[in-house]
């Protein structure tokens, strides 16, 4: 189970993310970090473990409202080390080659099938199934169509991000039973060691995960657990 940090960034602040509401959304206040600059709060992630990749929502490009580019720019080269998605809504694909950066391509954010499959064989590229409650969003049948799935794909709950309401465990069962040797990451409601558990169980490749962090329902001891089980796989 590799856990993945969450940063959601508005006019190069992080903020803190509830129910997908982004119009509510305010700068954090973390324990982790002395300010909501993006930098300090992927630094005070990396104070309770050596995380290997984070994810970044680009709120302001999602929204069509300019970018985040030069902030996100300065993480990677500030933390040479960490990998990147990025969900950049519709110009998540300008950061196409850049080194250990993966595009984020959100349903929500996509026009039509089409679109998705001239990127969808890239390496580079993560696919985010994006649901609203029960209300899936994007192109139709998107959902419920692999054949046009890349090979990571992330179940987003909007509505439980940030709420301490638990992950969707049947939605994101329901995509893993469609997905094959695809890699899938639930994100969304993540609320402790139980939850990552039961998704484990389930076969999640891994989990998107804010809240849990900042209010400390994830321990070091918790995230060195995991860290360690996700190694051991990886090793032939």
């Amino acid at each position: 189970m590799q856990i993945i940090p969450v940063i959601d960034i508005r006019n190069g602040a992080v903020m803190r993310a509830r129910a997908g509401d982004r119009d509510s959304y305010k700068p954090i206040a973390s324990p982790l970090a002395a300010t909501s600059a993006p930098a300090d709060v992927v630094a005070g992630f990396l104070t309770l473990h050596p995380f290997e990749k984070f994810y970044i929502a680009d709120l302001d490009a999602i929204e069509g409202r300019g970018d985040n580019r030069r902030e996100i720019g300065v993480l990677t080269e500030r933390f040479p080390s960490l990998r990147f998605m990025v969900d950049a809504g519709a110009a998540s694909c300008d950061w196409r080659g850049v080194a250990r950066v993966e595009r984020v391509i959100g349903s929500e954010s996509l026009s039509d099938r089409e679109s998705l499959c001239a990127v969808k064989d890239a390496p580079d590229v993560v696919l985010s199934l994006d649901f609203r409650d029960e209300v899936f969003l994007g192109p139709d049948a998107l959902d419920e169509c692999p054949k046009l799935w890349p090979s990571q794909i992330i179940v987003m709950t909007l509505t439980r991000v940030g709420v301490s309401a638990g992950p969707d465990f049947a939605r994101v069962s329901q995509i893993i039973a469609r997905a094959g040797d695809r890699r899938v990451f639930a994100a969304g409601g993540v609320r402790d060691a139980t939850d990552l558990n039961r998704l484990e169980a389930i076969g999640a490749a891994g989990a998107l995960v804010a809240t849990a962090l900042h209010d400390g329902a994830l321990t070091c001891a918790d995230l060195d657990r995991f860290a360690s089980a996700h190694k051991k796989k990886r090793e032939p």
